[in-house]
Protein backbone atom coordinates (compact mmCIF):
# COMPACT_ATOMS: atom_id res chain seq x y z
CA UNK A 1 0.00 0.00 0.00
CA UNK A 2 1.37 3.42 -0.77
CA UNK A 3 1.30 6.14 1.86
CA UNK A 4 0.37 9.80 1.17
CA UNK A 5 0.75 12.76 3.00
CA UNK A 6 -1.25 16.21 3.01
CA UNK A 7 -1.16 19.38 4.37
CA UNK A 8 -2.14 22.88 3.99
CA UNK A 9 0.78 24.87 4.16
CA UNK A 10 1.64 27.85 6.13
CA UNK A 11 -1.39 30.09 7.38
CA UNK A 12 -3.64 28.07 4.73
CA UNK A 13 -6.65 27.25 6.51
CA UNK A 14 -8.55 25.99 3.50
CA UNK A 15 -8.30 21.84 3.45
CA UNK A 16 -11.95 21.06 1.37
CA UNK A 17 -10.05 20.59 -1.25
CA UNK A 18 -7.24 19.09 0.04
CA UNK A 19 -9.38 16.56 1.34
CA UNK A 20 -11.86 15.65 -1.27
CA UNK A 21 -7.77 14.87 -2.54
CA UNK A 22 -7.07 12.14 -0.02
CA UNK A 23 -10.37 10.44 0.32
CA UNK A 24 -10.15 9.54 -3.53
CA UNK A 25 -6.58 8.56 -2.40
CA UNK A 26 -8.04 6.54 0.36
CA UNK A 27 -10.39 5.10 -2.34
CA UNK A 28 -7.51 4.03 -4.67
CA UNK A 29 -5.96 2.30 -1.85
CA UNK A 30 -3.65 4.79 -0.31
CA UNK A 31 -2.56 4.81 3.35
CA UNK A 32 -3.86 8.48 4.20
CA UNK A 33 -1.61 11.25 6.60
CA UNK A 34 -3.73 14.31 6.87
CA UNK A 35 -1.93 16.83 8.87
CA UNK A 36 -4.93 19.28 8.49
CA UNK A 37 -4.67 23.20 7.40
CA UNK A 38 -2.15 26.15 8.35
CA UNK A 39 0.72 23.62 8.87
CA UNK A 40 4.02 24.90 9.28
CA UNK A 41 6.66 24.25 7.04
CA UNK A 42 8.91 22.99 9.77
CA UNK A 43 6.04 20.06 10.82
CA UNK A 44 5.68 19.09 7.52
CA UNK A 45 9.48 18.37 6.97
CA UNK A 46 9.35 16.70 10.23
CA UNK A 47 6.76 14.77 9.29
CA UNK A 48 7.76 13.71 6.05
CA UNK A 49 11.03 12.36 7.59
CA UNK A 50 9.13 10.20 10.55
CA UNK A 51 6.44 8.54 7.75
CA UNK A 52 8.26 8.28 4.89
CA UNK A 53 5.63 8.12 1.95
CA UNK A 54 5.57 8.12 -1.26
CA UNK A 55 3.23 10.81 -2.08
CA UNK A 56 3.16 14.07 -0.11
CA UNK A 57 0.34 16.73 -1.07
CA UNK A 58 0.59 20.40 -0.57
CA UNK A 59 -2.20 22.55 -0.85
CA UNK A 60 -1.59 26.79 -0.64
CA UNK A 61 -4.74 29.09 -1.75
CA UNK A 62 -3.99 32.44 -0.33
CA UNK A 63 -2.39 34.03 -2.98
CA UNK A 64 0.87 34.17 -5.09
CA UNK A 65 3.58 37.04 -3.52
CA UNK A 66 2.83 34.65 0.12
CA UNK A 67 2.99 31.75 -1.22
CA UNK A 68 6.46 32.42 -3.51
CA UNK A 69 8.29 32.85 -0.35
CA UNK A 70 7.30 29.81 1.15
CA UNK A 71 7.41 27.55 -1.53
CA UNK A 72 11.17 28.92 -1.96
CA UNK A 73 11.64 27.75 2.10
CA UNK A 74 9.49 24.72 1.45
CA UNK A 75 12.00 23.38 -1.49
CA UNK A 76 14.95 24.35 0.53
CA UNK A 77 14.20 22.50 3.41
CA UNK A 78 13.04 19.26 1.98
CA UNK A 79 15.83 18.73 -0.25
CA UNK A 80 17.88 18.57 2.58
CA UNK A 81 15.84 15.18 3.70
CA UNK A 82 18.14 12.48 2.71
CA UNK A 83 15.50 10.55 0.67
CA UNK A 84 13.66 13.63 -0.88
CA UNK A 85 14.24 12.52 -4.85
CA UNK A 86 12.07 9.29 -4.13
CA UNK A 87 9.06 11.37 -2.82
CA UNK A 88 6.76 12.43 -5.81
CA UNK A 89 5.35 16.12 -4.80
CA UNK A 90 2.37 17.17 -5.71
CA UNK A 91 0.60 20.95 -5.65
CA UNK A 92 -3.16 21.75 -5.50
CA UNK A 93 -4.59 25.37 -5.34
CA UNK A 94 -6.02 28.10 -7.43
CA UNK A 95 -4.95 29.03 -10.88
CA UNK A 96 -2.68 31.93 -9.37
CA UNK A 97 -0.88 30.41 -6.88
CA UNK A 98 -0.07 27.22 -9.40
CA UNK A 99 0.94 29.20 -11.76
CA UNK A 100 3.71 30.18 -8.68
CA UNK A 101 4.23 26.20 -8.51
CA UNK A 102 5.16 25.31 -12.06
CA UNK A 103 8.18 27.97 -12.05
CA UNK A 104 9.67 25.19 -10.25
CA UNK A 105 10.95 21.44 -11.30
CA UNK A 106 10.20 20.53 -8.26
CA UNK A 107 6.35 19.02 -8.11
CA UNK A 108 5.24 15.68 -10.18
CA UNK A 109 1.58 17.03 -11.23
CA UNK A 110 -0.18 19.91 -10.10
CA UNK A 111 -3.87 20.93 -9.45
CA UNK A 112 -5.46 24.41 -10.10
CA UNK A 113 -9.08 23.51 -9.25
CA UNK A 114 -9.83 23.05 -13.26
CA UNK A 115 -9.46 19.26 -13.33
CA UNK A 116 -12.85 16.85 -13.20
CA UNK A 117 -12.59 14.20 -10.42
CA UNK A 118 -11.45 11.59 -13.29
CA UNK A 119 -8.39 13.25 -13.84
CA UNK A 120 -7.03 13.03 -10.43
CA UNK A 121 -8.29 9.57 -9.95
CA UNK A 122 -6.33 9.16 -12.66
CA UNK A 123 -3.28 10.47 -11.62
CA UNK A 124 -3.61 8.39 -8.52
CA UNK A 125 -3.48 5.20 -10.57
CA UNK A 126 -0.58 6.15 -11.72
CA UNK A 127 -1.43 7.59 -15.22
CA UNK A 128 0.27 11.02 -14.97
CA UNK A 129 2.59 10.20 -12.76
CA UNK A 130 4.46 7.79 -14.69
CA UNK A 131 5.15 9.00 -18.36
CA UNK A 132 6.47 5.67 -19.76
CA UNK A 133 4.59 4.17 -22.69
CA UNK A 134 4.51 1.00 -20.97
CA UNK A 135 2.67 2.22 -18.36
CA UNK A 136 -0.41 3.20 -20.61
CA UNK A 137 -3.21 0.57 -21.90
CA UNK A 138 -2.87 -0.59 -25.59
CA UNK A 139 -5.70 -1.91 -26.23
CA UNK A 140 -9.19 -0.81 -26.21
CA UNK A 141 -10.69 -3.84 -23.59
CA UNK A 142 -7.86 -2.55 -21.29
CA UNK A 143 -7.99 1.28 -21.47
CA UNK A 144 -11.80 0.30 -20.63
CA UNK A 145 -10.63 -1.92 -17.54
CA UNK A 146 -7.94 0.82 -16.77
CA UNK A 147 -10.82 3.89 -16.40
CA UNK A 148 -13.63 2.70 -14.99
CA UNK A 149 -15.92 3.87 -13.40
CA UNK A 150 -15.27 6.50 -16.12
CA UNK A 151 -15.71 7.19 -19.99
CA UNK A 152 -12.93 7.05 -22.57
CA UNK A 153 -12.87 10.44 -24.49
CA UNK A 154 -12.52 10.49 -27.81
CA UNK A 155 -12.48 12.99 -30.55
CA UNK A 156 -11.24 13.08 -34.58
CA UNK A 157 -9.14 14.62 -36.21
CA UNK A 158 -8.49 15.95 -39.90
CA UNK A 159 -7.10 18.65 -41.28
CA UNK A 160 -6.53 19.94 -44.70
CA UNK A 161 -2.87 19.31 -44.76
CA UNK A 162 -0.78 16.18 -43.71
CA UNK A 163 1.69 19.02 -41.55
CA UNK A 164 -1.11 20.63 -39.92
CA UNK A 165 -3.20 17.01 -38.45
CA UNK A 166 0.55 16.30 -37.09
CA UNK A 167 0.53 19.12 -35.53
CA UNK A 168 -2.86 19.37 -33.63
CA UNK A 169 -2.65 15.48 -32.68
CA UNK A 170 0.84 16.15 -30.88
CA UNK A 171 -1.16 19.15 -29.17
CA UNK A 172 -4.34 17.01 -28.42
CA UNK A 173 -1.76 13.84 -26.94
CA UNK A 174 -0.10 16.53 -24.73
CA UNK A 175 -3.14 17.79 -23.22
CA UNK A 176 -3.81 14.63 -21.57
CA UNK A 177 -7.79 15.01 -22.31
CA UNK A 178 -8.47 12.40 -25.17
CA UNK A 179 -8.16 8.43 -24.44
CA UNK A 180 -8.86 7.90 -28.23
CA UNK A 181 -7.45 9.97 -31.55
CA UNK A 182 -9.50 9.03 -34.54
CA UNK A 183 -7.66 10.32 -37.64
CA UNK A 184 -9.92 11.41 -40.22
CA UNK A 185 -8.87 10.68 -43.85
CA UNK A 186 -9.87 12.82 -46.86
CA UNK A 187 -12.75 11.16 -49.37
CA UNK A 188 -9.28 10.40 -51.96
CA UNK A 189 -7.66 8.36 -49.00
CA UNK A 190 -10.76 6.65 -48.39
CA UNK A 191 -11.84 5.50 -51.22
CA UNK A 192 -8.44 5.03 -53.04
CA UNK A 193 -5.87 4.62 -51.16
CA UNK A 194 -5.10 1.24 -53.15
CA UNK A 195 -5.98 2.99 -56.69
CA UNK A 196 -4.23 6.46 -56.58
CA UNK A 197 -4.58 6.73 -60.22
CA UNK A 198 -8.11 7.58 -59.64
CA UNK A 199 -7.78 10.38 -57.03
CA UNK A 200 -8.60 13.58 -58.19
CA UNK A 201 -6.08 16.07 -56.96
CA UNK A 202 -8.44 18.86 -56.80
CA UNK A 203 -10.86 17.56 -53.87
CA UNK A 204 -7.29 16.77 -52.03
CA UNK A 205 -7.63 17.47 -48.01
CA UNK A 206 -11.56 17.64 -48.95
CA UNK A 207 -13.49 16.09 -45.76
CA UNK A 208 -10.16 15.04 -43.78
CA UNK A 209 -6.30 14.93 -44.09
CA UNK A 210 -4.69 13.88 -47.20
CA UNK A 211 -3.28 11.09 -46.40
CA UNK A 212 -1.29 8.73 -48.98
CA UNK A 213 0.87 6.05 -47.70
CA UNK A 214 1.85 4.35 -44.70
CA UNK A 215 4.41 6.92 -43.56
CA UNK A 216 1.79 8.97 -42.85
CA UNK A 217 0.06 6.94 -40.76
CA UNK A 218 3.08 5.85 -39.20
CA UNK A 219 3.73 9.79 -38.56
CA UNK A 220 0.26 10.36 -37.04
CA UNK A 221 0.76 7.94 -34.75
CA UNK A 222 4.19 8.97 -33.99
CA UNK A 223 3.03 12.16 -33.08
CA UNK A 224 0.75 11.02 -30.40
CA UNK A 225 3.01 9.26 -28.78
CA UNK A 226 3.28 11.77 -25.97
CA UNK A 227 1.00 12.45 -23.01
CA UNK A 228 -1.20 10.00 -22.30
CA UNK A 229 -0.59 7.99 -25.15
CA UNK A 230 -4.40 7.77 -26.40
CA UNK A 231 -5.37 4.97 -28.17
CA UNK A 232 -5.49 6.00 -32.07
CA UNK A 233 -7.73 4.56 -34.41
CA UNK A 234 -8.87 5.50 -38.17
CA UNK A 235 -12.06 5.89 -40.21
CA UNK A 236 -12.63 2.81 -42.73
CA UNK A 237 -11.80 2.94 -46.09
CA UNK A 238 -14.45 2.53 -48.28
CA UNK A 239 -13.50 -0.41 -50.42
CA UNK A 240 -10.20 -2.94 -50.05
CA UNK A 241 -11.53 -3.74 -46.49
CA UNK A 242 -9.43 -6.36 -45.40
CA UNK A 243 -6.64 -4.69 -47.38
CA UNK A 244 -7.42 -1.44 -45.14
CA UNK A 245 -7.79 -2.86 -42.05
CA UNK A 246 -4.14 -4.54 -42.36
CA UNK A 247 -2.27 -1.31 -43.08
CA UNK A 248 -4.29 0.28 -40.09
CA UNK A 249 -3.24 -3.06 -38.14
CA UNK A 250 0.36 -2.30 -38.96
CA UNK A 251 0.81 1.40 -38.83
CA UNK A 252 -0.95 2.38 -35.67
CA UNK A 253 -2.34 -0.83 -33.90
CA UNK A 254 -6.05 0.56 -34.59
CA UNK A 255 -7.95 0.49 -31.53
CA UNK A 256 -10.85 -0.66 -33.37
CA UNK A 257 -12.56 -0.92 -37.36
CA UNK A 258 -15.79 0.59 -37.95
CA UNK A 259 -17.13 -0.82 -40.97
CA UNK A 260 -20.69 -1.04 -42.09
CA UNK A 261 -22.51 -4.10 -43.73
CA UNK A 262 -24.57 -1.59 -46.34
CA UNK A 263 -22.63 1.17 -46.77
CA UNK A 264 -19.86 2.49 -48.53
CA UNK A 265 -21.43 1.51 -51.66
CA UNK A 266 -24.28 2.95 -54.44
CA UNK A 267 -26.43 2.96 -51.44
CA UNK A 268 -24.53 6.26 -50.34
CA UNK A 269 -22.00 6.63 -53.52
CA UNK A 270 -18.87 6.98 -51.34
CA UNK A 271 -18.04 4.08 -53.68
CA UNK A 272 -18.50 2.72 -56.83
CA UNK A 273 -19.05 -1.18 -55.36
CA UNK A 274 -22.58 -2.27 -55.90
CA UNK A 275 -24.36 -2.80 -52.75
CA UNK A 276 -24.60 -6.88 -53.24
CA UNK A 277 -20.24 -6.93 -53.73
CA UNK A 278 -20.27 -4.07 -51.31
CA UNK A 279 -21.87 -6.48 -47.97
CA UNK A 280 -19.88 -9.21 -49.28
CA UNK A 281 -16.41 -7.12 -48.76
CA UNK A 282 -17.55 -5.32 -46.01
CA UNK A 283 -18.19 -8.42 -43.99
CA UNK A 284 -15.22 -10.07 -45.05
CA UNK A 285 -13.62 -7.15 -43.75
CA UNK A 286 -15.68 -7.06 -40.11
CA UNK A 287 -14.18 -10.73 -39.87
CA UNK A 288 -10.45 -9.98 -40.28
CA UNK A 289 -10.57 -7.50 -37.67
CA UNK A 290 -12.42 -9.97 -35.71
CA UNK A 291 -9.94 -13.19 -36.51
CA UNK A 292 -6.82 -10.44 -35.67
CA UNK A 293 -8.17 -9.44 -32.30
CA UNK A 294 -9.10 -5.99 -33.34
CA UNK A 295 -12.56 -4.65 -31.90
CA UNK A 296 -15.22 -3.70 -34.42
CA UNK A 297 -17.66 -0.77 -34.37
CA UNK A 298 -20.82 -1.58 -37.57
CA UNK A 299 -22.11 1.90 -37.49
CA UNK A 300 -24.69 1.31 -39.70
CA UNK A 301 -27.93 2.46 -37.67
CA UNK A 302 -26.58 5.74 -37.60
CA UNK A 303 -25.98 5.68 -41.12
CA UNK A 304 -29.88 5.12 -41.43
CA UNK A 305 -31.02 7.78 -39.26
CA UNK A 306 -28.75 10.07 -40.95
CA UNK A 307 -30.92 9.71 -44.30
CA UNK A 308 -33.79 10.27 -41.46
CA UNK A 309 -34.71 6.59 -41.35
CA UNK A 310 -37.44 5.94 -38.58
CA UNK A 311 -37.35 4.94 -34.96
CA UNK A 312 -38.23 1.00 -35.67
CA UNK A 313 -35.73 0.83 -38.41
CA UNK A 314 -32.81 2.46 -36.76
CA UNK A 315 -33.46 0.02 -33.34
CA UNK A 316 -34.00 -2.58 -36.14
CA UNK A 317 -30.48 -2.22 -38.12
CA UNK A 318 -29.18 -1.98 -34.55
CA UNK A 319 -30.06 -5.16 -33.47
CA UNK A 320 -29.02 -6.87 -37.34
CA UNK A 321 -25.31 -5.41 -37.08
CA UNK A 322 -24.06 -6.56 -33.30
CA UNK A 323 -26.04 -9.80 -34.53
CA UNK A 324 -23.58 -9.85 -37.43
CA UNK A 325 -20.72 -8.79 -35.73
CA UNK A 326 -21.28 -11.81 -32.74
CA UNK A 327 -21.77 -14.72 -35.89
CA UNK A 328 -18.63 -13.57 -37.64
CA UNK A 329 -16.44 -13.51 -34.40
CA UNK A 330 -16.33 -9.79 -33.45
CA UNK A 331 -14.90 -10.24 -29.40
CA UNK A 332 -15.61 -6.46 -28.19
CA UNK A 333 -18.01 -4.46 -30.40
CA UNK A 334 -18.59 -0.79 -30.15
CA UNK A 335 -21.86 -0.03 -30.14
CA UNK A 336 -22.51 4.13 -31.19
CA UNK A 337 -25.68 5.60 -29.58
CA UNK A 338 -25.92 8.84 -32.09
CA UNK A 339 -28.52 11.09 -30.37
CA UNK A 340 -30.41 13.82 -31.90
CA UNK A 341 -30.78 12.20 -35.05
CA UNK A 342 -33.20 13.09 -36.93
CA UNK A 343 -32.81 16.67 -35.06
CA UNK A 344 -36.07 16.70 -34.07
CA UNK A 345 -36.39 13.88 -31.79
CA UNK A 346 -37.40 15.16 -28.38
CA UNK A 347 -35.18 14.21 -25.45
CA UNK A 348 -37.45 11.39 -24.18
CA UNK A 349 -37.98 9.81 -27.19
CA UNK A 350 -34.38 10.03 -27.86
CA UNK A 351 -33.26 8.03 -24.78
CA UNK A 352 -36.22 5.76 -25.85
CA UNK A 353 -34.87 4.47 -28.88
CA UNK A 354 -31.13 4.84 -27.59
CA UNK A 355 -32.89 2.45 -24.84
CA UNK A 356 -34.96 0.28 -27.38
CA UNK A 357 -31.34 -0.80 -28.97
CA UNK A 358 -29.34 -1.11 -26.10
CA UNK A 359 -32.01 -3.88 -24.69
CA UNK A 360 -31.81 -5.74 -28.25
CA UNK A 361 -28.29 -4.97 -28.21
CA UNK A 362 -27.82 -6.80 -24.40
CA UNK A 363 -29.00 -9.63 -25.29
CA UNK A 364 -26.42 -10.92 -27.66
CA UNK A 365 -23.58 -10.65 -24.61
CA UNK A 366 -21.91 -13.45 -23.32
CA UNK A 367 -18.51 -14.93 -22.13
CA UNK A 368 -17.51 -14.57 -26.46
CA UNK A 369 -19.62 -11.05 -27.20
CA UNK A 370 -18.61 -7.81 -25.00
CA UNK A 371 -21.01 -4.97 -26.45
CA UNK A 372 -18.98 -1.37 -25.31
CA UNK A 373 -21.82 1.62 -25.29
CA UNK A 374 -20.54 4.83 -26.80
CA UNK A 375 -22.40 7.90 -27.20
CA UNK A 376 -22.54 11.38 -29.35
CA UNK A 377 -23.78 14.07 -30.29
CA UNK A 378 -25.42 14.03 -33.76
CA UNK A 379 -23.97 16.28 -36.60
CA UNK A 380 -27.04 17.07 -38.39
CA UNK A 381 -28.54 18.85 -34.48
CA UNK A 382 -25.68 20.97 -34.27
CA UNK A 383 -26.86 24.56 -35.05
CA UNK A 384 -24.03 26.95 -37.16
CA UNK A 385 -24.15 29.45 -34.24
CA UNK A 386 -20.89 28.36 -32.16
CA UNK A 387 -22.90 29.69 -28.51
CA UNK A 388 -25.87 27.20 -29.27
CA UNK A 389 -23.86 24.64 -30.47
CA UNK A 390 -21.91 24.57 -27.27
CA UNK A 391 -25.48 24.47 -25.90
CA UNK A 392 -26.48 21.52 -27.85
CA UNK A 393 -23.48 19.57 -26.97
CA UNK A 394 -23.37 20.01 -23.30
CA UNK A 395 -27.15 18.77 -22.90
CA UNK A 396 -27.33 15.75 -24.97
CA UNK A 397 -24.08 14.49 -23.29
CA UNK A 398 -25.89 15.07 -19.95
CA UNK A 399 -28.96 13.62 -20.49
CA UNK A 400 -27.34 10.76 -22.65
CA UNK A 401 -25.13 9.90 -19.90
CA UNK A 402 -27.89 7.96 -18.51
CA UNK A 403 -26.72 5.39 -21.21
CA UNK A 404 -23.64 4.41 -18.78
CA UNK A 405 -21.37 5.05 -21.79
CA UNK A 406 -17.79 3.42 -22.11
CA UNK A 407 -16.70 5.51 -24.32
CA UNK A 408 -17.70 9.35 -25.01
CA UNK A 409 -17.13 10.50 -28.99
CA UNK A 410 -17.24 14.03 -28.50
CA UNK A 411 -17.98 15.99 -31.28
CA UNK A 412 -16.59 20.00 -31.17
CA UNK A 413 -19.21 22.34 -31.50
CA UNK A 414 -17.90 23.88 -33.94
CA UNK A 415 -18.37 21.19 -36.59
CA UNK A 416 -21.22 22.38 -38.44
CA UNK A 417 -19.26 25.48 -39.00
CA UNK A 418 -15.66 24.10 -39.86
CA UNK A 419 -13.04 21.55 -39.05
CA UNK A 420 -12.12 21.47 -35.53
CA UNK A 421 -8.46 22.08 -34.57
CA UNK A 422 -7.22 21.16 -31.18
CA UNK A 423 -8.52 24.55 -29.78
CA UNK A 424 -11.94 23.84 -30.55
CA UNK A 425 -11.70 20.20 -29.77
CA UNK A 426 -10.36 20.58 -26.12
CA UNK A 427 -12.48 23.31 -25.16
CA UNK A 428 -15.50 20.85 -26.55
CA UNK A 429 -13.75 17.79 -24.31
CA UNK A 430 -13.77 20.34 -21.22
CA UNK A 431 -17.87 20.93 -21.77
CA UNK A 432 -18.27 17.02 -22.04
CA UNK A 433 -16.21 16.04 -19.45
CA UNK A 434 -18.10 18.64 -17.27
CA UNK A 435 -21.57 17.53 -18.10
CA UNK A 436 -20.84 13.70 -18.19
CA UNK A 437 -19.54 14.44 -14.20
CA UNK A 438 -22.66 16.58 -13.00
CA UNK A 439 -24.58 13.86 -14.45
CA UNK A 440 -23.01 10.79 -13.15
CA UNK A 441 -24.14 12.00 -9.56
CA UNK A 442 -27.64 11.04 -10.17
CA UNK A 443 -29.92 11.36 -13.09
CA UNK A 444 -33.92 10.80 -13.07
CA UNK A 445 -34.60 6.76 -13.96
CA UNK A 446 -35.63 7.63 -17.42
CA UNK A 447 -36.24 3.51 -17.95
CA UNK A 448 -39.20 4.10 -15.34
CA UNK A 449 -41.08 6.50 -17.02
CA UNK A 450 -44.77 5.03 -17.89
CA UNK A 451 -43.80 6.95 -21.72
CA UNK A 452 -40.44 5.71 -22.16
CA UNK A 453 -41.05 2.16 -20.98
CA UNK A 454 -43.98 1.87 -23.61
CA UNK A 455 -42.42 2.96 -26.29
CA UNK A 456 -39.49 1.46 -25.71
CA UNK A 457 -40.65 -1.84 -25.51
CA UNK A 458 -43.33 -1.15 -29.03
CA UNK A 459 -39.78 -0.23 -30.98
CA UNK A 460 -38.43 -3.64 -29.57
CA UNK A 461 -41.32 -5.29 -31.05
CA UNK A 462 -41.07 -3.55 -33.97
CA UNK A 463 -37.81 -4.04 -34.85
CA UNK A 464 -38.05 -7.38 -34.70
CA UNK A 465 -41.36 -7.31 -37.05
CA UNK A 466 -38.43 -6.01 -39.49
CA UNK A 467 -35.88 -8.76 -38.01
CA UNK A 468 -38.16 -11.69 -39.07
CA UNK A 469 -39.27 -10.14 -42.56
CA UNK A 470 -35.54 -9.79 -43.18
CA UNK A 471 -35.19 -13.86 -42.43
CA UNK A 472 -38.71 -15.05 -44.89
CA UNK A 473 -37.06 -13.46 -47.57
CA UNK A 474 -34.80 -16.27 -47.26
CA UNK A 475 -36.42 -19.02 -45.45
CA UNK A 476 -34.30 -21.69 -46.65
CA UNK A 477 -30.92 -20.97 -45.80
CA UNK A 478 -29.51 -21.66 -42.24
CA UNK A 479 -28.97 -18.14 -41.22
CA UNK A 480 -30.70 -14.89 -43.44
CA UNK A 481 -29.32 -13.01 -41.21
CA UNK A 482 -25.54 -13.59 -42.16
CA UNK A 483 -26.37 -13.75 -45.78
CA UNK A 484 -25.23 -11.06 -48.46
CA UNK A 485 -28.11 -11.95 -50.99
CA UNK A 486 -30.77 -11.50 -48.16
CA UNK A 487 -29.84 -8.65 -46.51
CA UNK A 488 -29.25 -6.90 -50.38
CA UNK A 489 -32.65 -8.23 -50.74
CA UNK A 490 -34.32 -6.51 -47.78
CA UNK A 491 -32.91 -3.72 -49.19
CA UNK A 492 -34.50 -3.87 -52.87
CA UNK A 493 -37.62 -4.85 -51.60
CA UNK A 494 -37.76 -1.52 -49.13
CA UNK A 495 -37.80 -3.46 -45.93
CA UNK A 496 -34.69 -1.23 -45.12
CA UNK A 497 -35.74 1.83 -46.59
CA UNK A 498 -35.29 5.70 -45.27
CA UNK A 499 -36.65 9.16 -46.68
CA UNK A 500 -33.31 10.34 -48.09
CA UNK A 501 -32.68 7.07 -50.18
CA UNK A 502 -35.40 8.88 -52.72
CA UNK A 503 -33.87 8.52 -56.01
CA UNK A 504 -31.32 5.53 -55.34
CA UNK A 505 -30.30 3.20 -57.92
CA UNK A 506 -31.02 0.50 -55.47
CA UNK A 507 -32.91 1.58 -52.72
CA UNK A 508 -36.93 1.66 -53.03
CA UNK A 509 -36.53 5.34 -51.28
CA UNK A 510 -40.68 5.09 -50.85
CA UNK A 511 -41.23 5.48 -47.14
CA UNK A 512 -42.62 8.67 -45.48
CA UNK A 513 -41.64 9.52 -42.28
CA UNK A 514 -42.74 12.09 -39.89
CA UNK A 515 -41.70 13.52 -36.25
CA UNK A 516 -44.86 12.67 -34.24
CA UNK A 517 -45.14 13.49 -30.71
CA UNK A 518 -41.46 13.73 -30.05
CA UNK A 519 -40.55 10.63 -32.20
CA UNK A 520 -39.78 9.64 -35.86
CA UNK A 521 -42.54 7.39 -37.50
CA UNK A 522 -43.39 6.11 -40.59
CA UNK A 523 -46.78 7.29 -41.52
CA UNK A 524 -48.87 7.20 -44.97
CA UNK A 525 -50.07 9.55 -47.62
CA UNK A 526 -52.27 11.10 -44.85
CA UNK A 527 -49.68 11.65 -42.34
CA UNK A 528 -51.16 8.67 -39.96
CA UNK A 529 -48.59 6.22 -38.11
CA UNK A 530 -47.65 2.90 -40.06
CA UNK A 531 -46.42 0.08 -38.01
CA UNK A 532 -44.33 -2.03 -39.23
CA UNK A 533 -47.05 -5.04 -40.10
CA UNK A 534 -49.10 -2.32 -42.08
CA UNK A 535 -45.99 -0.86 -44.14
CA UNK A 536 -46.57 -3.25 -47.20
CA UNK A 537 -44.21 -5.52 -45.57
CA UNK A 538 -46.71 -8.72 -46.38
CA UNK A 539 -47.21 -9.61 -43.02
CA UNK A 540 -50.48 -9.95 -41.18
Amino acid sequence: MKKILGASMGSDVHTAGLLNFLELARNEGYEVIYLGGAVPIEKIIKKIDEETPDVVSISYRLGADAFENLIKEFIEKTKKLKNYEKIDFIFGGTVETSQVARKYDFFKKIFDGSEEEEDVVLFLRGQIKYKEERNFPSTLDERIAFKSPYPLIRHHIGLQTMEETIEEIKKLAESELLDIISLAPDQNCQQYFFDQEKMDPNQDGAGGAPIRNEKDFVAMYEASRRGNYPLVRCYSGTNHMVEFSQVLKRTINNAWAAIPIFWYSELDRRSERNLLDAIKENMEGIKWNAMNNIPVEINDAHQWELRYAHDSLAVATTYLAAYVAKKLGVRWYVQQYMMNTPPKLSPKMDIAKSLAKLELVETLKDETFTPYRMIRTGLLSFPADPNSAMGQLVSSMFYSTYLQPHIIHVVAYCEAMKRATSKEIIESVKMVKRANSLASRGLPDFASDPEIKKRVNLLKEEAMVIIEKIKSLSPQKEDPLTDPETLYLAVKEGILDAVGLQGNSVAKGQIKAAVINGAYEAVNENGEVLREAERNLGIQ
